[in-house]
């Protein structure tokens, strides 16, 4: 820990002291960069925790920053970040009543003749759930692992000797898929609302449905696309899968009859979701219409105070989401964007809009390589190329929704490109060698769909 944070503070120094500051910023803009880029390398080096880390600069954001600090507190009464807590709230109640496990279970029971089948069953299921969950590793690896695992075992594929009869297939292939469902959707990962906040700065509004809208078509080729190509790389010895249905069809069994509480949860999920996606027209504020669905959860008894108070993920979430959004709100006011897209864009003067995006695009795909954590990534990078794209003209909607995507889509890259990553992968059923070959190909599967038929329907949205 204590040589993990000298290499935080040397970077800060390194950054305030020994590169030169741009003539357009004045020293308190250079050292709140200097500090919100420590803070990013604190958070995929680790030494404290990351909400911890985030305290820490939030507190030094007015000594060093020249920010009084009810300023750098006022992340923490954005709506965005209330938004997140109530859909963490909302999704407890989901894993806690058990419907969660029983949409997956639905859908395995459905689909779930083939191994393909199967592999299509728990990408649809943790696209449901992706609609209302923010967390994929509440929903990816608390719900959708699990039921995966059990699936495997009932054919006798345990890690090693026996992996490849089924189980190794599955971890890759639903381990990509739930890349492509965190990508669709407002709240298909922490991160997503904190894009949403970042385009906002550049003029550009997101909404839970807007979101959906440009997503839909791309994530959908995507999600039928992947588990093939995947079955094509990493083919399991079984291939038919009668047994998987009949799993589901026992398990929901054991689970009975939906209970009071899930009946009412599944009127509370529906109009939440119904409330996002006609905000738009209806005026009604989506952390207003999530927040109403917490209250009447509590009201009903099928969420319990307790449940609130002990969501540790969700409370980790707020400090650091909320610490975040304000540093990188301050870097924005006080033109840090934009001096790095005049700084970038010189070294690109002879390139248009349009190769300069693609350039962009690839760059900031493959630069997960470098990130343990999708949050990261969109710190570091995120708000900068969209600062020196707009610089370049390009239009606002296409650049947004380009790299918000592309964010999660690269995720599936390596064994620790988002959280549930280690945990699909600490499973032991597939050699690293595998899950990097496997990532790779899949990004060029990405990249192939979003590159064509996504920006084609960009075009047909208007989005340029």
């Amino acid at each position: 820990m204590v040589w993990g944070l000298a290499g935080v503070v040397a970077l800060y120094l390194v950054v305030v002291f020994g590169i030169p500051r741009p003539a357009t910023l004045t020293p308190q803009a250079w050292q709140l960069t200097g500090l919100f880029l420590a803070t990013v390398a604190g958070s995929i080096i680790q030494p404290v925790p990351a909400g911890a880390l985030v305290l820490m600069a939030i507190t030094l954001a007015p000594l060093v920053g020249g920010m009084k600090l009810s300023d750098a507190l006022g992340g923490y009464a954005d709506s965005t970040v209330w938004l997140v807590q109530a859909a963490f709230f909302i999704s407890r109640a989901l894993i806690n009543t058990g419907l969660a496990r029983r949409i997956a279970l639905g859908f395995v029971r459905l689909f779930g003749s083939s191994t393909l089948g199967v592999c299509y069953a728990l990408g649809l299921s943790d696209m449901v759930l992706a609609s209302i969950i923010p967390s994929n590793a509440a929903r990816s690896g608390g719900v959708i692992l699990p039921v995966a695992r059990s699936i495997s075992e009932l054919y006798g594929s345990t890690p090693g000797a026996t992996s490849s009869r089924m189980g190794a297939y599955l971890m890759a292939a639903v381990y990509q898929s739930i890349c492509v469902t965190a990508a669709m959707f407002f709240t298909g990962q922490a991160s997503n609302p904190l894009a949403a906040q970042m385009a906002g700065s550049f003029g550009y509004k997101v909404t839970w449905g807007g979101w959906l809208i440009a997503a839909i078509v791309p994530g959908l080729c995507s999600l039928a696309l992947v588990p093939w190509v995947v079955m094509k790389l990493y083919p399991p010895e079984v291939k038919h899968t009668p047994a998987a249905a009949e799993f589901a069809r026992t398990e929901l069994a054991k689970m009975g009859p939906m209970s009071v509480k899930e009946k009412i949860l599944a009127v509370v999920f529906a109009s939440v979701c119904g409330a996002w996606v006609s905000s738009s027209w209806t005026g009604i504020d989506i952390t207003v219409a999530a927040l109403c669905g917490c209250i009447a959860l509590l009201l009903t008894g099928v969420l319990e105070w307790d449940d609130i108070i002990s969501e540790k993920a969700a409370w980790s979430i707020f400090i650091w989401y909320g610490g975040l959004l304000r540093l990188g709100k301050a870097l924005n006011e006080h033109g840090v964007a934009t001096a790095f897209a005049t700084g970038v864009g010189a070294q690109f003067s002879t390139l248009e809009w349009l190769p300069l995006l693609l350039v962009a695009l690839l760059i900031f795909y493959y630069a997960h390589y470098m990130f343990a954590s999708i949050t990261a990534h969109l710190l570091a990078m995120y708000a900068p190329f969209l600062a020196l794209l707009a610089a370049k003209g390009a239009p606002l909607g296409f650049v947004v929704f380009g790299f918000a995507c592309f964010a999660n889509l690269s995720a599936g890259l390596t064994n620790y490109g988002t959280t549930p990553s280690p945990m699909f992968f600490a499973q032991g059923y597939v050699p690293l060698k595998d899950w990097w070959r496997i990532g790779f190909a899949v990004s060029l599967c990405h990249l192939a769909v979003w590159g064509t038929v996504g920006f084609a329907w960009w075009k047909v949205l208007g989005l340029w």
